[in-house]
């Protein structure tokens, strides 16, 4: 684990700021290690029960991810967590599709909106953009109010990734959508929507009086600026970067780099023993 010495001091804010922290985290490469199979990115073996001893000392927790609410909850087992935080009085929430659907363990439904005009007519022309950019078998994932496009199961992904970008980026603008690169993966889906308005969202409706945020790729850049314009505000924030060989994205802005989930979790258990020994 790595903390600039900015981190150093913004971590012991959010310590400070105790029981009034929210925390939130992406899931894949975050939660549940990177795999070449999405559906079956299930959570780290662990991650539970570093969770649940967390929401003993912080008011909410939240996952914020790219992927179908519905989808993050089933691959976490996150109502059983739910079930588990409740019993300490923390919420968990999940934002699905970069906070287009919620879910919360409170009522156990997903909430969204319809599926964006232009998104048809983009799957419609999809097929002839693949063949041309030599990714024909390229997996494409219906999610319903978005569709990514995966080049992880070629046989070159990164030089797939390339070719493909620049193609499905303008396909997207013609039909008035917008274009979100991940690891291996290019996500299209209804513009005006992201992880940074998911953060800001959760400050304002839970009055969080700090804010510990852990991601590992593009589509998490919109909540590291979020948390910089807060803590530019007075908040406690605390800028997580899951590092890794294939994405470094986010290390520059990072308070905290750490490898991988196993990171991620070691940097929470430290956390929470250090909230707790704050009440003693």
């Amino acid at each position: 684990m790595e903390l600039t010495p900015q981190g150093q001091q913004r971590y012991a804010a959010l310590v400070r700021a105790g029981d009034e922290v929210v925390v939130g985290l992406d899931f894949d490469g975050v939660l549940a290690p990177i795999v070449d199979d999405p559906e079956r990115a299930h959570i780290h073996p662990e991650a539970h029960a570093a969770l649940a001893e967390l929401g003993g000392q912080v008011r909410a927790i939240a996952v914020i991810t790219g992927r179908p609410a519905r989808q993050a909850v089933a691959l976490g087992g996150l109502d059983e967590l739910a079930d588990a935080l409740a019993t300490q009085g923390c919420q968990l929430l999940v934002f699905g599709q970069y906070g287009n659907e919620r879910w919360s363990g409170s009522d156990r439904r997903v909430v969204g909106p319809r599926p964006p005009s232009g998104l048809a007519g983009f799957e419609a022309d999809l097929p002839r953009v693949l063949r041309e950019a030599d990714a024909a078998d390229a997996w494409v994932e219906d999610k319903g109010l978005a569709v990514a496009v995966h080049t992880r199961r070629l046989a070159e992904p990164e030089a797939a990734f390339e070719r493909l970008l620049p193609r499905l980026t303008e396909l997207a603008q013609r039909h008035g959508l917008a274009v979100e690169p991940g690891r291996a993966v290019v996500e299209i889906r209804a513009p005006g929507s992201d992880k940074g308005g998911a953060v800001r969202t959760l400050v304002a409706d839970l009055d969080a009086g700090g804010f510990l945020y852990a991601g590992d790729d593009l589509g998490d850049l919109p909540a590291f600026g979020a948390l910089g314009e807060l803590a530019e505000d007075g908040l406690p924030t605390l800028r997580v970067a899951s590092g890794s060989e294939e994405e470094n994205a986010l290390v520059e802005q990072a308070d905290v780099v750490v490898d991988g989930p196993d990171g991620v979790l070691e940097l929470l258990r430290g956390f929470t023993g250090d909230l707790a020994g704050r009440r003693v």
